[in-house]
């Protein structure tokens, strides 16, 4: 599995993107990367907020795309124990030349609960133009009064979230597929399945098999995983149809610490759920009062109580590494 995700460093500046697979295992540390596009300058940029964690600290990475997809400007910051002044901030630099973008941070009070990113009581807010382009975190109101920033007109696109998660056996997390969809628990658990019978001479066989829940219900059942190490099947969630594609070669066949690939990638189904693997969740509608920054084309309908168009463009990823 070949597969660059571009890892900003957030615990050593000598940190290459060509190593960032060996860096996640050699340090052990969780890395949550989303990617954003929004507008900054009167241009369409992606933003990219990174979040580690290792035994020691997090760490916090955000990162502008430059002029044509090019060099990218970035800021990053370690959050020690100690280095409480850290832990709230501001910092500017300059795209196109002559544009000022600022990064306005508050994690003095942020509520990790053993997560990789902060659950509560944080912002981290992204400004240009007198527009805050970008805000996630739940102090929304102080990092408004704290930038003197009016809401951008246009909302952030999440463009795709990738994950570096350890575990021995079960693997777990909370993903939205639509920006202010309801969040879904995901966990997938691999074992080995004793089986009577068979060639071997005991008459017993091991047999690896994988089970991919969401919200705590069985979707994706695969036995003989030997043979099915790759793969892909669909699952509806209420209106919504999200195409699962696993790739777990090297967690059967390759020694030592690897990692498996997961992707979960949402679609709008117009069609009746009649499929076996279907999950209905109710959620109130919610509106939004400014534009979404994404062309719709096609048909549209309602995913989770909004109305987004038939082709969703998040991606979900997730890089499962297997400690024994």
């Amino acid at each position: 599995m070949q597969d660059s995700i571009g890892i900003p460093a957030c615990f050593s500046s000598a940190l290459k993107s060509s190593d960032d697979h060996t860096t996640v295992t050699r340090s052990g540390q969780s890395v949550h990367m989303s990617v954003y596009r929004t507008k900054i300058a009167d241009h369409c940029r992606l933003i990219t907020i990174t979040w580690c964690k290792n035994l020691m600290l997090h760490g916090l990475s955000v990162s502008v795309e430059g002029p044509e997809g090019e060099a990218q400007y970035s800021w990053k910051v370690k959050l020690k124990p100690w280095y409480f002044w850290r832990k709230q901030g501001s910092k500017r630099f300059i795209v196109h030349g002559d544009k000022a973008v600022d990064i306005f941070w508050d994690l003095k009070a942020a509520k990790f609960d053993g997560e990789t990113e902060p659950t509560s009581e944080y912002y981290v807010a992204v400004v240009c133009n007198q527009e805050v382009v970008l805000l996630i975190g739940d102090l929304k109101k102080e990092a408004y009064r704290k930038t003197g920033c009016r809401p951008a007109l246009f909302d952030p696109l999440l463009v795709s979230k990738k994950e570096h998660i350890f575990g021995k056996r079960k693997f777990s997390t909370r993903a939205k597929f639509h920006e202010k969809g309801r969040c879904h628990e995901i966990s997938i658990d691999c074992q080995n399945k004793s089986n009577v019978g068979g060639d071997s001479s005991s008459g017993v066989q091991v047999q690896p098999e994988m089970e991919i829940r969401f919200d705590g219900h069985v979707m994706i059942h695969v036995k003989h995983l030997q043979w099915k190490f790759r793969g892909n099947e669909s699952v509806h969630l209420n209106k919504m149809r999200v195409e699962v594609y696993w790739d777990v070669h090297d967690w059967l066949f390759s020694p030592g610490l690897k990692h498996a690939l997961f992707i979960f990638k949402p679609v709008l189904s117009s069609m009746s759920m009649s499929s076996s693997h279907s999950l209905s969740s109710s959620s109130p509608p919610l509106s939004s009062s400014s534009t979404p920054l994404s062309t719709k084309t096609g048909s549209s309908g309602s995913l989770e109580g909004f109305s987004v168009s038939e082709s969703s463009e998040f991606c979900l990823f997730l890089y499962a590494w297997k400690v024994e």
